[in-house]
């Protein structure tokens, strides 16, 4: 799954063209290299967002094949790091 999807999906971020600026702004890291929005985002890797002053890194748990429901978004990772 691309890396602005997740990022949508997972709800880390509310919408996917913010996810999409973010990447495009060098402000997402995967595994602390700078990411484009169309990188491929698997279990295991570190996504690193910066939200102003604030760094939140979190842990790929599992990549869903589509959308997921509200209550099972928390599943998709672990929250490592924050920030602020």
């Amino acid at each position: 799954m691309r890396l602005d999807k997740f990022l949508k999906v997972a709800r880390i971020i509310k919408r996917r063209t913010v996810a999409n600026q973010a990447c495009v702004g060098q402000r997402a890291l995967i595994n602390g290299k700078e990411a484009k929005p169309a990188k491929k985002v698997k279990a295991g890797d570190i996504i690193t967002v910066i939200f102003g002053e604030s760094k939140y890194s979190v842990k790929v748990l599992k990549v869903p094949d589509g959308n997921v429901k509200k209550e099972e978004a928390n599943a998709l990772y672990e929250i490592m790091e924050i920030d602020k």
